[in-house]
């Protein structure tokens, strides 16, 4: 489970409205029927149109600044593995969506009204997509890169001969072009994986606009808060303040195993991430030390996430050094680029 909290925008003044945001999540509808498409939901209905959405969220942002996020955004992206334990993926990933959300408003140590955060205090709206695109940051892309580039220098050259702009050996260039399409490492259905190639197999996943002000357009809630859930003296007053990112990344894990019966492997729990980041050394000795059967599942999985495994002998007391800095390593890697599903 991959899930991250991005605010309206990262830097400078901030747009008067949620409209492009809503635009761009409204991409995969363009060309479908009604009865194809995706509409947006919320704890209050299922088929809820981009207007309202925009109307909505652009007319709760009272006395926000220039500089202050009007909304946030929450992507919610389930690994292969653990969409694959879904039943109905559309119903099961709403009902899921609808539960973390009483997660999310847990997470804050807010009230309102002198009473904790409702569901009903917050103003959201998400939406399920099912494609998902190769971004340039993408490491496969990165990788395949140097041959992308070589291979476009290759098709120019190409066109100018074809031009009479040029004289060369057209047949050599063509060979060329497929032998550094064979030799790119990194292929989908046998193809190089290119920037804007849409990636193949189940990518469902969920986006979340969450308004920056509570429903009666009067508080005003960060998830993106730099505290953490604390009580602090204000003006004579002990105030709440913050929200508890962690308490929400881990509560959102343990609804998804329970509600879905799912045996969360190891490689791709949010406690061995945390582990990771604070006692590496720990985290390895738990990972090689898991049973034969889970920690093969776990070799998959990080495997998966573009991680090198070197060979990892029967006893892991025979475990060479180069072998185990080869894995610290990729997990290093994978863990600061979000490409492990967790």
């Amino acid at each position: 489970m991959y899930i991250a909290i991005s605010p309206q925008k990262v830097s400078g003044t901030y747009s008067k409205s949620v409209a492009d945001f809503v635009s761009y999540l409204e991409k995969e509808n363009e060309g479908r029927s009604e009865g194809e498409m995706e509409h947006f939901f919320n704890q209050y209905g299922d088929e809820i149109s981009a207007e309202t959405v925009i109307e909505t969220i652009d007319k709760n942002t009272a006395k926000l600044k220039l500089n202050e996020p009007k909304f946030y955004s929450i992507t919610v992206s389930p690994s292969a593995r653990e969409l694959k334990q879904l039943q109905n993926s559309n119903e099961d990933l709403k009902r899921y969506t609808k539960s973390i959300m009483h997660d999310y408003v847990s997470a804050f140590n807010r009230e309102i009204s002198g009473k904790p955060i409702s569901i009903n205090d917050i103003v959201y709206f998400a939406k399920i997509e099912h494609e998902r695109t190769f971004k340039g940051t993408d490491k496969v892309v990165q990788v395949n890169q140097p041959f992308a580039t070589k291979i476009l220098e290759l098709k120019s050259e190409l066109r100018k001969i074809d031009q009479g702009l040029k004289t060369g050996n057209a047949k050599e260039i063509v060979n060329d072009i497929n032998r550094l399409e064979e030799e790119a490492p990194h292929k989908q259905d046998g193809k190089r994986i290119v920037q804007g190639m849409q990636k193949s197999g189940n990518q469902s996943h969920i986006h979340i606009i969450v308004s920056r002000k509570d429903a009666s357009n009067r508080v005003s809630l960060s998830p993106g808060s730099k505290y953490k859930a604390s009580d602090v003296e204000f003006n004579g007053k002990q105030v709440k303040r913050g929200f508890n990112r962690d308490a929400f990344f881990a509560k959102a894990e343990e609804r998804f195993d329970a509600k879905f019966v799912y045996q969360r492997n190891f490689a791709e729990s949010y406690a061995s991430k945390k582990l990771y980041v604070k006692h590496p050394d720990r985290y390895f000795k738990i990972l090689l030390g898991l049973p034969t059967n889970e920690r093969s599942i776990a070799f998959k999985i990080l495997g998966r996430s573009g991680i090198k495994i070197p060979h990892i002998p029967t006893s892991t007391a025979q475990l060479a050094f180069s072998a185990l800095r080869i894995l610290k390593r990729g997990v290093g890697v994978a863990m600061k680029s979000g490409s492990i599903g967790i």
